[in-house]
């Protein structure tokens, strides 16, 4: 479908934003690595080139811009340990919550937490496979769902556990703040991740290993995701799919474990790279 290898879009020095296709220093494969990028022109979802042209990495951004990115779907306890963790039964259908737009946010961003997210414990990290969607599709069968995937990125779907589940199972308003879906470091093209389940997944808080997981392990595969989806609901363009998170989150550990003011959170994802955010809570309310 693409004829780039790693999205990448970035603010160059010259102050101006690029969409491009990421060079990695040779041997390297995680995109957050590249200090540059041969400028892509055209449309991304449809007929582009990537130039010669290249051009200097100031800072990575999430990979698409806000105009182009879609649907945020994520799916809840899709690996095997994360429901054990959780004392839960693997679910017999996809655990489905929407996140909006505005909790998408780049690879280095910080992560906003605000008052409201401050009143009491529950901030927790989950290292998740993003899909993106490449092409407008419905009712797809499993056997051809890879043809619509435009590539995959690494995701952090962050949640708050009392807003999420002691308050009303507010799942929407637990993992929906601001900020609380950063993304990237790019999105690498379905032609070089031929099989999304064999990669090694993980998260580190402030370097220590927490979770330490493999796509093998979900209970839905990105094949029958997408098919379950899209079973009559149009997936577009654009649309980012967040795949769940394997075991080790704060919530299933004894004691808890649970995000503080400064840590800074690292999710990995095979053949893709990391994103590296740090927590910043909200300081005094504004003065009007």
């Amino acid at each position: 479908m693409s004829s780039f290898s790693r999205l990448v879009r970035f603010l160059s020095h010259d102050g101006r934003t690029y969409y491009g296709d990421a060079i990695l220093p040779e041997g390297e494969t995680d995109i957050s690595k590249a200090q540059s990028a041969r400028i892509i022109e055209g449309n991304i979802f449809g007929e582009h080139q990537v130039t010669d042209r290249e051009v200097d990495i100031r800072t990575l951004l999430p990979p698409l811009a806000p105009a182009h990115s879609g649907t945020v779907r994520c799916l809840g306890l899709n690996y095997v340990d994360h429901a054990k963790e959780n004392n839960l039964p693997e679910p017999k259908y996809p655990v489905l919550f929407f996140k909006p737009p505005t909790s998408l946010s780049g690879p280095t961003d910080p992560i906003p937490v605000p008052h409201m997210a401050q009143e009491m414990d529950g901030l927790d990290y989950e290292c998740e496979l993003v899909i993106v969607v490449g092409k407008q599709c419905k009712d797809v069968p499993e056997s051809e769902a890879l043809d619509y995937v435009l590539g995959y990125a690494v995701g952090n779907d962050l949640s708050h556990r009392d807003w999420q589940l002691k308050h009303g199972n507010q799942w929407a308003h637990g993992k929906g703040f601001d900020g609380w879906a950063p993304y990237g470091p790019g999105i690498v093209s379905s032609k070089l991740i031929e099989d999304p389940q064999s990669l090694a997944i993980w998260t580190k808080v402030n370097g220590e290993t927490l979770q330490n997981g493999h796509t093998s392990d979900q209970i839905f595969g990105v094949k029958e995701t997408i098919s379950l989806l899209s079973r009559g609901v149009t997936l577009m363009p654009g649309d980012l799919i967040f795949t769940g998170t394997p075991g080790g989150v704060g919530m299933g550990r004894s004691p808890q474990l649970w995000l503080k003011d400064g840590d800074v959170i690292e999710v990995g994802l095979d053949n893709v790279g990391t994103c590296v955010n740090k927590v910043e809570f909200a300081r005094n309310y504004a003065k009007i």
